[in-house]
């Protein structure tokens, strides 16, 4: 064997229908069951698998060369990620970068994820296009066979997202401070030393690159867990309240955070939702909620300010929706996709309460949506 080179490891991904694509495996030895999804975005691999919102999903990249700048300790959005597994064309098994610290496949390992790579991501990405996320098991073998009954009754078995409270698993267990701020070209993250507002961030599966920047904005912010009761968030006397991004579907989680959300805004306090926080403040207006076929993942995706007629690029990461038609009188809609027109925000007329769909913290565009966190912490200051 030539230095360097690793052992063939077997892999391969099977779907609940029978479809079985045969791959190689690297990362973690073994096999999990999730959601199948697809993701465009051609830079991040590393944020997006540490994304907290990935919970119970396996991803496949749609470009074809994953790895290519290695990993390190900087870029990641949750020190346990939560992802299923990973789907590449073709993995980088030696990156090129002065960040790098480890290969992809080491990273992995770390993180217990197993990835297969060597399919066709492109008829992978087209299946789904046309029948919706399909549930599928994801296996590496190692040096072994790989058992496809095994892997196709796993995948059958896998319960599916609808109804699935999954920000029990990704939130904090407890409270916690956080005043580390954006990261800055070879200086690193820096720190808020003179906060000017209280900020209260309800975690339903936080990126930590939402904390940073609301801590670049003046925010001391203290961090609760997804179930934290109104009388907890009204003890940290916020001037604002932000509803974080996370997985599952939000009406299952919405049991326990909605009653919290709506003490939130009767008490007129300034409060903003992030993806899985948006769909929640939806709810929690009167809208509902609606599972996608294929949902949004990626960070080319297109939204229109239809208040401003503003168009930003965006990073996305859903599987569910507000249905827009079930929004009540006075909850009005800001913003679309414009891939097909789905709700991407909306406010509460006549109060600082406004929610958007999709990452605002990540930077596709790059700084398009920076702005959404000036307006909360504008808000914020001025019950400060």
């Amino acid at each position: 064997m030539a230095e360097n080179q690793l052992p063939f490891s077997r892999g391969g991904v099977m779907l609940a229908d029978g479809t079985f694509f045969e791959g190689a495996g690297f990362g973690a030895v073994g096999a999990t069951a999730g959601e199948v999804c697809f993701n465009t975005a051609m830079t991040g691999y590393q944020e997006i698998l540490s994304d907290p919102s990935y919970a119970g999903q396996i991803v496949a990249f749609t470009f074809p060369h994953i790895g290519i700048v290695g990993t390190n300790n900087e870029d990641i959005e949750t020190l346990n990620p939560a992802v299923r597994g990973m789907i590449v064309r073709a993995d980088a098994e030696h990156p090129s970068n002065y960040r790098s610290l480890a290969d992809l496949d080491r990273w992995l390992k770390a993180h217990n994820i197993p990835a297969v790579a060597g399919i066709d991501t492109r008829a992978l990405t087209a299946m789904i296009r046309e029948k919706g996320m399909p549930h599928g098991a994801i296996v590496n073998c190692g040096d072994g066979q790989c058992d496809k009954p095994a892997l196709l009754k796993q995948a059958k078995e896998f319960p599916g997202l609808v109804g699935l409270d999954l920000a029990k698993d990704v939130t904090s267990r407890q409270i916690y401070r956080w005043s580390e701020t954006p990261w800055a070209w070879n200086e690193g993250y820096g720190e808020e030393g003179k906060p000017t507002f209280r900020a209260v961030v309800l975690d339903y599966g936080v990126k930590r690159n939402i904390l940073r920047l609301l801590a670049g904005k003046g925010a001391d912010i203290t961090v609760l867990p997804a179930d934290a009761k109104l009388d907890e968030v009204l003890r940290h006397e916020p001037h604002g309240v932000l509803l974080s991004n996370g997985p599952g579907d939000p009406a299952a989680t919405g049991e326990y955070a909605i009653p919290t959300i709506k003490g939130i805004v009767d008490k007129g306090i300034p409060t903003f939702g992030i993806c899985l926080g948006h769909q929640m403040l939806g709810l929690a207006l009167g809208g509902k909620t609606k599972k996608m076929a294929q949902g949004h993942h990626g960070a080319n995706h297109p939204v229109k300010d239809l208040e401003t007629g503003k168009v930003e690029i965006v990073s996305m990461n859903h599987g569910f929706t507000v249905d827009t038609d079930t929004l009540p009188k006075g909850v009005k809609q800001t913003h679309i996709s414009l891939f097909d027109c789905s709700n991407c925000g909306l406010r509460l007329e006549g109060a600082d309460v406004f929610s958007v769909q999709y990452h605002p913290e990540a930077s596709p565009g790059p700084m398009d949506s920076h702005y959404l966190f000036d307006r909360f912490a504008d808000a914020a200051k001025k019950r400060a």
